[in-house]
């Protein structure tokens, strides 16, 4: 019986040493993938400085129209004169 149990028990040592994955090394078809992903993020960066830019562009010009609105016309503010 012990002689079984150690035969199983060393089959089990055995088929773990053998299951476990080996450390792949790298590859240069790993690398390429890397670099590839710099361009759109450089691209994503720009596009999202772009928006920003034109969203505080925007803004102004909104702040601008609401100043325009509220001060009078020059008009209004000069009495009549005759």
């Amino acid at each position: 019986m012990s002689k079984i149990l150690s035969a199983l028990i060393a089959g089990l040592f055995a088929v773990s040493a053998f299951a476990a994955d080996a450390p792949k090394p790298a590859t240069p078809d790993t690398k390429p993938a890397v670099e590839a992903k710099a361009p759109a993020k450089t691209e994503a960066k720009a596009d999202k400085k772009e928006e920003k830019k034109e969203h505080k562009e925007h803004k102004k010009e909104k702040a601008a129209e609401k100043a325009d609105a509220k001060t009078p016309a020059p008009e209004a503010t000069k009495p009549a004169a005759k």
